[in-house]
């Protein structure tokens, strides 16, 4: 029996909670409160008995709770561990404190903007192009992002990499009959479907993915130039098939005015002739030359 492959965002084992922290206002008076002790030992300094330990007492209390604080600033958290065990993250800005025996390590939810590099990629009918992409990302879990991945930057650097290029496998460069969904042609929904991909592949690390966008897109240097003559080529056979269509319904609609308001009779062998010269002069690429009949209408 084969057994189904788990994906990576059920491998996930941490989550975030709030941490025990305290404001490190009060602590501060507390460490000042060490430093009268040392202050009035220094006073007491005659006194053999009473100064050295007013001394050294006020220097442990400021140096024990001067060793709790910690600083965040606005989008910064704090995550708490106590001898490798993870007890929270603290989010709360300013001045902070906590048990000194705690480790605390800082990481930025702030937003991130990256810019991939320029990638060559096989599109679905397996031209070679150059694709790059801009993603807007940030950190929503911090307990994700800081142990359940080596190194979370890293991490999502690699992924949108591999997004990028699974996007850039799925849909042609280009399509002028406009029968699919294509790379050039359909930008948003691109977009879309590469966040998505994206955030699926990043959630195992606690990331949020906010926008993505392709910055360049375009043919591989090898097949650039043959790519552009087919181009080139495809848009005029379109232009032609627009302009003989046009042609066709204006030659009609020439011939149902002239039969109904009996401007001129023609058999068939000259309305073929007028049909001809119409077509003639709607469709060529150079001016026409009109030619005055002086003769009959057969001459």
């Amino acid at each position: 029996m084969v057994e189904s492959i788990a994906r990576p965002h059920a491998l996930r084992t941490s989550a975030e909670r709030s941490a025990q922290t305290t404001s490190g206002y009060p602590m501060l008076l507390v460490v000042l409160g060490g430093l009268v002790l040392v202050a009035l030992g220094i006073y007491h300094a005659s006194n053999v008995p009473l100064g050295p330990v007013l001394i050294a007492s006020g220097i442990l209390i400021a140096i024990f709770f001067a060793s709790g604080f910690y600083l965040l600033q606005p989008n910064q958290a704090a995550a708490i561990l106590l001898f490798g065990d993870y007890r929270g993250t603290d989010r709360s800005t300013g001045l902070r404190w906590v048990w000194p025996w705690m480790i605390r390590k800082t990481i930025s939810v702030r937003v991130h903007n990256i810019t991939s590099e320029r990638l060559k990629v096989n599109d679905l009918r397996g031209n070679p192009i150059e694709i790059a992409s801009n993603v807007v990302w940030r950190v929503s879990d911090t307990a994700q992002a800081l142990y359940d991945v080596d190194d979370y930057m890293q991490f999502v650097n690699i992924q949108i990499e591999s997004a990028v290029r699974v996007i850039g496998s799925r849909y042609p460069y280009d399509d002028f009959s406009h029968g699919e969904k294509t790379l050039r042609g359909d930008a948003d929904h691109i977009s879309e479907e590469l966040r998505v991909e994206l955030q699926d592949r990043v959630a195992v690390a606690g990331i949020s993915i906010d926008e993505c966008r392709l910055t360049h897109l375009a043919y591989a240097q090898e097949i650039a130039q043959a790519m552009l003559r087919r181009q080139q080529a495809e848009a005029v056979i379109a232009a032609r098939q627009k302009l003989v269509e046009g042609a066709v319904t204006m030659v009609e609609t020439a011939l149902d005015q002239l039969s109904e308001k009996n401007v001129v009779e023609l058999d068939d062998e000259r309305r073929a002739a007028m049909v001809s010269n119409l077509m003639v002069v709607l469709c060529a690429e150079r001016d026409t030359q009109p030619v005055v009949n002086a003769g009959s209408l057969y001459q």
